[in-house]
């Protein structure tokens, strides 16, 4: 017996020895497997296709998005076209209003002034969009969620595929002449999560007069 209990510990010694051994020995590998388990929209921090501080941007970028769309999701041609008042902006023209937003950002920060959708009639839309008011409320009415939801997609396409061409010390680039102080690309970036989420509040609002008001 006592032979028995002796072979019995020195194996479970030397197992998990080996055990111990071949998780030190290769450290990044359980880590990266750890991070692949735990992975999905509620996970802010880096992603696969981009560096570390780009990938956690774009994990923000992506959580925002997912949130302001959900109240959209639904909403007929006359919910997209309603106006609170003579003066508000309908629920279409600000998610135009968020393309053109993002439009502008991608004009500022990359490379070479880039454009996914050129043309003097994008260009008038974009402006459209960007100054809402009179303009807003004459161009985006009359259309489906679908268009709205289109043009936002293929603006955040062009985004992330532009995004994963530059590393973390492209964030940190400072232009000193934006918004009249120092401002780096990271900054100009979160602006497009911040913007998204100011909005967002509005759009809830909308929906939530849409029954009220009919």
């Amino acid at each position: 017996m006592n032979n028995r209990r002796n072979f019995i510990k020195k194996t479970t010694a030397l197992t998990m020895g080996v055990s111990v051994i071949s998780s030190a020995s290769n450290p990044l590998q359980a880590m990266h497997k750890t991070k692949q388990e735990i992975n999905g929209i509620n996970i802010v921090g880096p992603k696969k296709g981009y560096t570390p501080e780009i990938g956690t941007l774009v994990s923000m970028m992506n959580w925002m998005r997912t949130t302001m769309l959900r109240p959209v999701y639904g909403m007929s041609t006359r919910d997209l076209d309603y106006l609170h008042d003579e003066n508000a902006n309908s629920v279409g023209a600000m998610l135009m209003h968020l393309v053109a937003t993002e439009r502008f950002y991608q004009e500022n920060t990359f490379e070479n002034n880039a454009h996914f959708e050129p043309g003097e009639k994008a260009d008038q839309m974009y402006r459209a969009a960007s100054n809402l008011g009179d303009a807003g409320r004459a161009t985006f009415k009359g259309k489906e969620l679908n268009y709205y939801l289109d043009k936002l997609e293929a603006c955040r396409e062009f985004s992330l595929k532009e995004l994963a061409k530059y590393d973390d010390s492209w964030l940190e680039k400072v232009d000193t002449q934006f918004w009249g102080s120092p401002t780096n690309n990271y900054c100009k970036w979160f602006h497009v999560v911040e913007h998204e989420s100011n909005h967002n509040g509005q759009i809830k609002f909308l929906k939530s007069r849409l029954h009220s008001n009919s």
